[in-house]
C-alpha cells in the first residue's frame, strides 16, 4: 500500500514538497521506503498528490509532486463537543471520530468533568494520523476547552446542537417535548430539520450532565435531544454511537 501522509504546506504538481523529521524517520525506518519510492501527499486545502520519494535525510525529507489524483473535498459540517474524559478512551473519541467525519472538536468542562487538563496538540496529531488512515481530504480542528457555559452562550444558533441525554430516560416521563424523554436517536435525526446544515453533537463525561446543566442545555432552542437506547454506555461509546447514528441519518455516509 503507497503511505499517506498529511503536510501543511502548498502541494503543486511539478513542484517540490518538505517532509519533516518525523515523517522521514517514519518512512525510512519504520516502513523502510528509499528514493524512488512513491507516496500520496494532502493537506486540507489542495487535494491529494501523488508523489515520488527524491531524499530522506536524518532531520528532514524531500517529495517531487507529480500529479493530483484527488480533487479537494469536505464532509458534512460536523462539530463533536465532548467532556474531556481519561487519556485512553479521550485518544479513542478523536481517532474514532475522525474516521467517522467529525470537521471540529470542542472540549466542553462539565460539573462532573474529571480530566478537564487536555494536551490539544496530541489530540490534533491523533486526528491527523485518522485522515492519513481513512483516506479524508480535509483535517479535524481542535478547540481549547470550554466551559459548557460558555459554549451556550456563544453558541451560534444556526448550527443545530444533538444533545446526547442520557438523563433523559426518567421513568414517568412523557416522550418527546423540552421537558420530557428524549427520543431515540436514529428516529429523531432522521425527522430533524432538513435545511440545518450546521450540525454538533453533545456527549457528557463519565458521571453525566448534572440536573442544571441538563436543565439550561434542553432550554435552548437549536437543541435536539436524542437518547442512545437503554443501557448505560461510557462516554467514549456514547460518542461513536452518536456519530455514527447522525451520519446514518443526515451525514454523508447516506450517499456512500
Amino acid at each position: 500500500m503507497t503511505p499517506r501522509l498529511y503536510i501543511s504546506a502548498a502541494l503543486k504538481a511539478g513542484a517540490a514538497a518538505p517532509l519533516s523529521q518525523a515523517q522521514a524517520h517514519y518512512l525510512k525506518n519504520v516502513l523502510r521506503r528509499s528514493e524512488g519510492d512513491a507516496l500520496l501527499l494532502f493537506n486540507g486545502r489542495d487535494g491529494e498528490f501523488a508523489c515520488d520519494i527524491v531524499e530522506l535525510k536524518k532531520k528532514a525529507g524531500l517529495v517531487a509532486v507529480k500529479v493530483q489524483t484527488r480533487k479537494h473535498e469536505t464532509g458534512p459540517d460536523l462539530t463533536l463537543c465532548f467532556a474531556p474524559v481519561k487519556r485512553g478512551p479521550l485518544e479513542m473519541i478523536i481517532q474514532k471520530a475522525a474516521e467517522i467525519g467529525v470537521t471540529k472538536f470542542l472540549p466542553v468542562i462539565t460539573e462532573r468533568t474529571t480530566a478537564p487538563k487536555i494536551n490539544c496538540e496530541r489530540l490534533e496529531a491523533i486526528a491527523i494520523e485518522a485522515t492519513e488512515q481513512c483516506g479524508r481530504l480535509d483535517v479535524p480542528t481542535v478547540a481549547a476547552p470550554v466551559k459548557i457555559a460558555r459554549m451556550l452562550d456563544d453558541w451560534p444558533t444556526e448550527r443545530r446542537l444533538a444533545f446526547c441525554d442520557e438523563a433523559g430516560d426518567d421513568e414517568g416521563a412523557e416522550w418527546g417535548g423540552r421537558e420530557g424523554r428524549a427520543a431515540p436517536a436514529l428516529e429523531t435525526l432522521k425527522t430533524a430539520d432538513s435545511k440545518a446544515d450546521k450540525w454538533a453533537v453533545l456527549t457528557g463525561p463519565e458521571g453525566g450532565f448534572s440536573p442544571s446543566e441538563r436543565k439550561c442545555i434542553r432550554a435552548k432552542a437549536f437543541v435536539t435531544p436524542i437518547t442512545l437506547g437503554p443501557r448505560i454506555l461510557r462516554a467514549d461509546t456514547a460518542a461513536i454511537a452518536a456519530l455514527v447514528l447522525w451520519q446514518a441519518a443526515l451525514g454523508d455516509w447516506r450517499r456512500s
